[in-house]
């Protein structure tokens, strides 16, 4: 369980180091865009950050993975840049994403989070999630700069963060 609650801090620290990044980046309430973004400004989080665009068409959002970090290739188990939430995730994980992800376009604010990763057979990890949103125009939310960190220990079915 120290482990856990270290790991949990160590989260968490991060979270607060990209959000502080993100937040120097907007001027006069105007969201930062992808061309703001200078990734030698959280270098050390590259392996698991994201950007995630958003795509609009038939009456609906979908999202798309541009970019995922190399550390997000143990959590998938597999490459996942350039696919969809649906070639991603089952339909069960892939609405949830969905619902929070169409928040943080609506709202135009970040977004924070845990989800339990018992969908790739990991009911005892966790990722402490974050997005953030990202307007070329400053205004319309296009694409979300995300950062997961993954949270749990194996074999401890007992303890660490669950989702909500």
């Amino acid at each position: 369980m120290v482990a856990q609650l270290g790991a949990s801090a160590t989260a968490a620290r991060a979270h607060e180091e990209l959000f502080a990044y993100w937040a120097s980046l907007r001027q006069a309430g105007r969201l930062p865009g992808r061309a703001d973004i200078n990734p030698e400004g959280f270098k050390r989080l590259l392996p698991t950050i994201s950007l995630i665009d958003v795509l609009s068409g038939d009456g609906r959002r979908d999202y798309r993975l541009r970019l995922a970090g190399t550390g997000l290739y143990n959590v998938y188990g597999r490459e996942i840049t350039g696919r969809a939430l649906s070639d991603v995730y089952g339909a069960r994980a892939a609405e949830y994403w969905r619902e929070e992800l169409d928040r943080i376009v609506a709202d135009g604010r970040p977004g924070v989070g845990c989800h339990n990763l018992a969908w790739r057979g990991a009911g005892h990890m966790s990722l402490l999630w974050l997005r953030l949103p990202l307007a070329s125009n400053g205004k319309d939310v296009d694409m979300i700069l995300g950062y997961d960190a993954v949270v749990g220990l194996q074999g401890d079915l007992g303890s660490g963060i669950r989702a909500a």
